[in-house]
């Protein structure tokens, strides 16, 4: 049997914030069950249950990608070994591990990944399936580096996929779609430290006439906006190399800690003194050991082509009064193009644009029409882990291998085991 299986608002199991939420408490799961599987056997026996299933591993995302009117599986209970090649540069990781476990493995043994999200508090299974990505002209998505996956199809069998296999670039960013991922293994490269130092007094007209020149000569690099001033709020470097310059084409390093939310507590942000310090304590914007940002918010983000970022930048500017009311912050990040079929930097290199708003729901979704209204055209391709309006038929003119996904769903879950409501909308049929 199952180890734990709790039925949502029934005396068999109580409905608790921790079983029935997402993070950021905007969603409430519909699943009739929750199941916390803690073998592959157990999980077997869930996934063959002839029900629909979903899986669920940090519950951070902020739509109903996760969502399910059957059973939820939980990864976290999953094995969650994990296993360092050196010979192959390459780290095996059980699908509920997180980005903050496998860091300080990692990290003890002398190895590193080459990039991370902006919170290390993520799992790498569901990282990898939104297309969820840090920051650098040079680093592709978190994805990118996946260099093998195991996917437990609706069967019960578990299908391995290697960088190189006819299904492998369809199935990495796979929404879900395609079977609960068990283990991933991922490309590692030797440790290394960065600095980080934020800069203020950045005017619009730098970002937007300059914009390869911020970014071209440091590892990774993020813009915080609220889109109401002739200035950027802040910008965050972090380089492997050199040391923090004085001034950044106009702007003047901070010389106290900030936070990219006005009056946040800066305890919860990683280093920005300019010590070097370890990847794993530079790359998120995060620390471990904090609850990130303020939990009470939505998310929203568009990778746009680079060759448009200009354009893209401008016409939210315009916009930017009509997000005031909502608009936490705002964030713009480089991202490398990467191979894989619904990777939002999938053929280009792209600029992502990231929202943070408040959670009022109704509100945010009268601000992303018009958002969308301008973005899309231009070829931005929503996260797929965040709040979005757009619908399959927008989605699938951003994406050449579109049709392709579609038709390898359609072979792998002919009966749509891992389908749900969400899925449902942007890819029916």
């Amino acid at each position: 049997m199952v180890s734990d299986i709790l039925a949502f608002g029934l005396e068999r199991g109580r409905c608790t914030v921790t079983t029935n939420t997402n993070w950021a408490g905007n969603i409430t799961y519909g699943a009739s069950t929750f199941a916390r599987p803690r073998s592959l056997d157990e999980l077997r026996h869930v996934v063959t249950g002839g029900r629909r299933v979903r899986p669920l591993g940090s519950r951070h995302s902020f739509n109903t990608i996760a969502d399910t009117d059957g059973v939820l599986i939980s990864t976290v209970g999953l094995p969650g070994d994990i296993q360092i090649d050196t010979a192959a540069r390459q780290v095996s990781v059980g699908g509920g591990v997180t980005y903050g476990v496998l860091a300080p493995v990692l990290q003890a043994q002398g190895w590193a990944l080459a990039n991370l999200a902006s919170l290390p508090h993520i799992s790498v299974a569901g990282a990898v399936s939104t297309g969820t990505h840090g920051s650098g002209d040079g680093n592709q998505s978190l994805a990118a580096a996946v260099a093998g996956i195991d996917l437990m199809g609706p069967d019960g069998v578990i299908r391995t996929l290697s960088r190189g296999d006819a299904d492998f670039v369809g199935s990495v960013v796979g929404l879900g779609a395609l079977g609960i991922i068990t283990r991933l293994v991922l490309d590692i490269e030797p440790t290394f430290d960065l600095w980080q130092a934020v800069y203020t007094g950045m005017p619009w007209s730098t970002v937007l006439d300059d914009y390869d020149a911020i970014t071209r000569d440091h590892y990774s690099v993020s813009i915080f906006t609220t889109w109401q001033h002739d200035e950027v709020d802040q910008v965050w470097l972090k380089d492997r190399d050199g040391a923090p310059p004085a001034e950044l084409l106009g702007a003047t390093r901070s010389g106290i800690p900030l936070h990219m939310l006005r009056d946040a507590d800066t305890a919860a942000i990683t280093d920005q003194t300019g010590d070097r310090g370890p990847w794993a304590q530079r790359l998120p914007h995060f620390r471990l050991e904090f609850t990130p940002s303020r939990g009470e918010e939505l998310q929203s983000e568009y990778l746009v082509p680079r060759a448009v970022a200009r354009d893209a930048l401008q016409a939210l500017r315009v916009l930017g009064s009509s997000m005031r009311e909502v608009l936490q912050v705002a964030e713009i990040r480089s991202i490398a193009a990467d191979d894989l079929w619904l990777s939002p930097a999938y053929g280009a290199d792209v600029v992502a644009v990231h929202f943070t708003w408040l959670r009022e729901p109704a509100a945010v979704e009268s601000v992303l029409h018009p958002i969308e209204d301008a973005l899309l055209p231009m070829g931005a391709r929503p996260h797929w882990g965040k709040v979005f309006v757009a619908h399959a038929e927008q989605l699938a003119r951003s994406y050449p291998r579109w049709r392709d996904f579609a038709e390898l769903r359609e072979r792998v879950d002919p009966q749509h085991v891992f389908g749900n409501a969400w899925l449902d909308r942007i890819l029916p049929g």
